[in-house]
């Protein structure tokens, strides 16, 4: 009999690090709630609004940041959600669980707001340079000092894993279980649920050796099905929500970087329309031309095109997850949810895929934000890890006297150390790690 996980099981408020105060009674607030208000008043979600998405930080015209990003993504997370809930609980409605499938909106949304939080400055760069720090770059020769799974974490560095570890590591000064986030939610942001000498060359890879434990542990309470490696790694399916956080942020920063891109005239209006209109049948096309005969403004009707776009994805997605339930809860669904809509929502996507690899990823000031992202981080984790490996000398005192409390950069371990430094440098933000770097190279000084 093919083992399934069980919605009862996958739906547990239960807080990572205090489990001991776990109370089942309902407030005014499910606790999903108030993972999602925690994470509005927290500092790392706060500092997501001056870290780079696609494009340079708005000057005149405004484009999306990691901030308004995750918003986005938390909004149609929670409206897929809330669809897919919907005809679930029609299709458990004998269950004596059934109102569990209540939550999965809530659930969702945090889940959306938190997807970026481990995210580096200056975009996905940000994670290229810290991995090719180790892999090509000066942290080469660290390699002989670390562990195969350690020297693995570093060369495949991940920002999804770094999400995890900020939301569940206890740092220095901190309390027990770091955020104190329901296992449901934590699983629900871990899109590749296994360790890194398992990334192969994807660089992909859902939780470092340091939360390996306990990931574990949430997996097994809320029994997701385990996928050991050949050689006993660990490895997961995805926890079933994990599938509707992804279609979230696919939907968002496919369509929104097309919005973004019409506004910095990177792609025309009559470029923007083709690929839009696409989206649907000649119906619904006609409808919406005649809708947009009373708008002049040709960014307010990429905008109404956009919001169509959008609903169409959720409702194909929503439709998607409904129907390969099985195959999500006995962990055999490939894919992602937008490879499984029907062909004419999934080839307007893809042509809006092929439209920003070719027009915008490789615009100019794309390009040249990466090249400048990836030379400040490379140049801040050179320093700070010499002065971690080095901390007699002076300078290093020096400069490491900068770094917060809260990273343990005098851990007992060099994969220790190191990681205190990454967690510093990861969570700078872009205009912060530029400030660093001029002033460590004594092109900025303080007034004096």
């Amino acid at each position: 009999m093919t083992k399934r996980m069980q919605w009862e099981k996958l739906i547990s408020d239960k807080r990572f690090g205090l489990e001991q105060y776990h109370n089942p009674t309902p407030g005014a607030r499910s606790d999903f709630q108030r993972d999602y208000d925690r994470l509005v008043f927290s500092s790392p979600f706060r500092r997501l609004q001056n870290k780079t998405q696609v494009f340079p930080l708005p000057g005149s015209i405004f484009v999306h940041n990691r901030l308004t990003h995750s918003m986005e993504v938390s909004c149609v997370g929670r409206s897929l959600a809330n669809e897919v809930s919907n005809a679930l609980q029609i299709n458990y409605k004998s269950e004596p669980w059934c109102n569990k499938l209540n939550d999965l909106g809530d659930i969702v949304a945090a889940a959306c707001l938190a997807h970026d939080l481990g995210n580096p400055p200056f975009g996905h760069s940000g994670e290229k340079a810290i991995s090719t720090f180790f892999s090509e770059g000066e942290g080469v020769g660290l390699q002989k000092e670390l562990s195969k799974e350690e020297w693995n974490d570093l060369i495949h560095f991940e920002g999804n894993a770094n999400s995890l570890r900020l939301l569940i590591h206890q740092f220095e000064g901190r309390r027990p279980g770091g955020f104190a986030m329901t296992y449901s939610m934590l699983a629900s942001i871990v899109k590749y649920p296994y360790e890194s000498t398992l990334a192969g060359n994807a660089n992909k890879f859902g939780f470092f050796i340091s939360e390996k434990n306990d990931f574990e542990r949430i997996a097994n309470e809320l029994g997701i099905l385990p996928r050991y490696g050949s050689n006993g790694e660990v490895a997961f399916v995805r926890h079933p929500l994990v599938y509707i956080v992804e279609a979230a942020d696919d939907i968002c920063y496919e369509v929104m970087d097309i919005e973004d891109a019409h506004k910095l005239k990177i792609l025309t209006t009559e470029e923007v329309t083709n690929l839009l209109m696409g989206f649907f049948e000649d119906k619904r096309r006609q409808h919406m031309i005649e809708v947009m005969k009373n708008v002049a403004d040709p960014n307010e009707k990429v905008s109404y095109m956009r919001s169509c776009v959008i609903g169409r994805l959720v409702s194909r997605c929503a439709e998607a997850f409904v129907a390969h339930e099985d195959e999500i809860l006995e962990g055999r669904f490939n894919g992602s949810l937008i490879d499984h809509i029907p062909s004419l929502e999934r080839e307007g996507y893809n042509r809006c895929n092929e439209m920003s690899w070719a027009k915008i990823y490789k615009a100019g000031d794309v390009v040249d934000i990466e090249l400048a992202g990836n030379q400040i981080i490379t140049y801040l984790l050179g320093k700070f890890i010499y002065a971690v490996t080095n901390p007699q000398l002076n300078y290093s005192k020096l400069l490491l006297s900068k770094v917060p409390q809260q990273y343990d950069i005098n851990a007992p371990t060099l994969y220790g150390r190191i990681q205190g430094v990454i967690d510093h440098v990861s969570g700078m933000t872009d205009v912060y790690a530029l400030d660093l770097y001029r002033k460590l190279n004594g092109m900025s000084l303080p007034a004096v």
